[in-house]
């Protein structure tokens, strides 16, 4: 309860248009002191947990421990993450270019679901809480790679979640 609560006010943060990315690039010892907030700590347990669910826990699991193995006393960026990620996952996901998406952006995504009939329908837009004119920049080319679950009524208890990458404006 206390981490989701936490998740929220960094959501709520996060949501200003006045937010940070969790990874830029500094040029001063200040910056890095700026990057290192609760929004970044917090928004990246979020997406690490984001990305276990949808790769599922042994998956990532091995990919962590691909990433331990390969940097072990040695230091990593962000990207040596992904590449692990990527090792484990054999190409049929590259989970660097969606996580970059996630983390070089400011803000969430919102997600729009639309059903009409059997077709089902999804959209994403920047979510932006209140936008503050000293602090207003377009973000109409944001997009995200959204890592989707969802459950049908043909759920047979053996394989009941579906996965769909939204990787565009709008999808079906």
């Amino acid at each position: 309860e206390d981490f989701l609560n936490l998740i929220f006010k960094a959501m709520m943060k996060d949501s200003l248009n006045s937010s940070h990315s969790v990874s830029s690039a500094v040029q001063s010892s200040e910056q890095i002191e700026e990057m290192f907030d609760a929004l970044s700590y917090i928004k990246g347990a979020s997406l690490l947990l984001m990305l276990k669910h949808y790769l599922t826990k042994d998956v990532f699991q091995a990919g962590i421990e691909v990433y331990l193995h390969n940097h072990n006393y040695r230091t990593a960026q962000s990207d040596d993450l992904w590449d692990s990620m990527n090792e484990i996952t054999n190409g049929t996901l590259d989970v660097k270019k969606m996580m970059k998406t996630w983390i070089v952006h400011k803000g969430f995504p919102l997600v729009t679901v639309v059903r009409k009939g059997k077709i089902i329908s999804v959209q994403q837009e920047k979510f932006l809480y209140r936008v503050e004119p000293e602090n207003w920049t377009s973000d109409a080319s944001y997009l995200w790679h959204i890592p989707l679950t969802y459950i049908t009524n043909r759920c047979n208890f053996t394989h009941c979640t579906n996965a769909y990458l939204l990787d565009q404006k709008s999808g079906m």
